[in-house]
């Protein structure tokens, strides 16, 4: 089961300065569009190569367009290194921008 966290719950997560990693699985033209800040781009076909990069010790929040790839990212991460604290952002940076930063540009 993918477990997920909305941007709302993010967002507070964020205020109340809990230890998180943010990574971002788009790609760099897409990440320069848009981002939240303090988030790391690995871009999800540079996963396996960059796997080193991503926090086994605090909780990690997996970040897309819409939620797909971090997914995708998620379940690899999981099955193949056996990673458990993986949490995709519930509707990813488009929902971001529609529920937490609406002065965020969105494509």
């Amino acid at each position: 089961m993918l477990s997920e966290i909305t941007p709302k719950q993010l967002k507070e997560k964020l205020a109340a300065g809990e230890n998180l990693q943010l990574i971002d699985v788009r790609e760099p033209d897409e990440f320069e569009i848009c981002k939240i800040e303090a988030s790391q781009l690995i871009p999800l076909g540079e996963i396996p190569g960059r796997v080193g990069e991503v926090d086994k010790t605090r909780p990690v929040v997996v970040i897309c367009h819409h939620g797909f790839r971090s997914a995708q990212a998620i379940q690899y991460l999981s099955q193949r290194f056996g990673y458990d604290n993986l949490l995709n952002l519930k509707g990813g940076i488009h929902e971001w921008a529609l529920q937490v930063d609406p002065g965020m540009q969105v494509y």
